[in-house]
């Protein structure tokens, strides 16, 4: 099967399908969105990273940055922040370039790494968008984190490939019938940019009465 390309989602929001379902469809199906300070610092990052006008070599290896990318299968477009071809004996050919060379993407992202998957399945995205684009295997990339200042190295499993698959899968289900998840609340509730919108609490009442008296209680305490 191929996705048109009006279908298309953005590769980006695996990162808010993975952490929450709702909060993804509240940005991508009802283009709800608030800043807070995480938003706001991986922004200004992306922004340094990001300058499609430039491509750098060193030596055998090429550096693209802001590579649009998508794929018609999963039905999903995007940016990959740093694409590095590196020269090599079988690789891809490249228009404009003598020799070979095999493609080896690298996000970044602010802090350090994380306990949850959320970096590598983004990181996957775009390898699936490379490897239909190029006609090749990407077995690895890499994440730069911010905080650390290092390179992690990320294998490309099989594993990473069909929850991202997936979830794909499962996302253009929602966005079909326009679906917003109903809340879960959880502890990672209070970090979300979107509390204010979700009112995540709200689930935890069996009506919207039970939860403005709990509300004004707490206020008064």
């Amino acid at each position: 099967m191929e996705y048109p390309e009006d279908e298309y989602l953005m590769i980006s929001g695996i990162q808010h399908f993975k952490f929450c379902r709702r909060q993804w469809a509240l940005i991508h199906i009802e283009q709800q969105w608030e800043e807070n300070i995480h938003t706001v610092v991986g922004e200004l990052m992306h922004k340094r990273v990001h300058d499609p006008y430039l491509t750098e070599k060193r030596k055998d290896i090429i550096i693209v940055r802001a590579l649009p990318v998508a794929s018609r299968t999963l039905g999903v477009s995007g940016e990959c922040d740093v694409v590095e071809f590196h020269k090599c004996d079988d690789g891809i050919l490249l228009h404009g370039h003598r020799g070979r060379y095999s493609v080896y993407p690298i996000e970044y992202k602010k802090g350090k790494p994380k306990m949850t998957e959320e970096d590598k399945l983004q990181l996957t995205a775009q390898v699936l968008c490379l490897e239909e684009m190029f006609c090749t295997n990407i077995p690895e990339g890499a994440i730069f984190y911010g905080e650390t200042r290092k390179r992690e190295t990320v294998i490309i499993t099989s594993e990473l490939r069909e929850e991202v698959k997936d979830m794909f899968r499962e996302m253009h289900q929602y966005f079909a019938r326009a679906y917003t998840p109903r809340v879960k609340y959880s502890k990672s509730c209070q970090a979300c940019s979107l509390k204010e919108i979700c009112l995540p609490k709200l689930g935890k009442y069996v009506s919207a009465k039970e939860y403005i008296h709990q509300m004004l209680e707490e206020e008064e305490t």
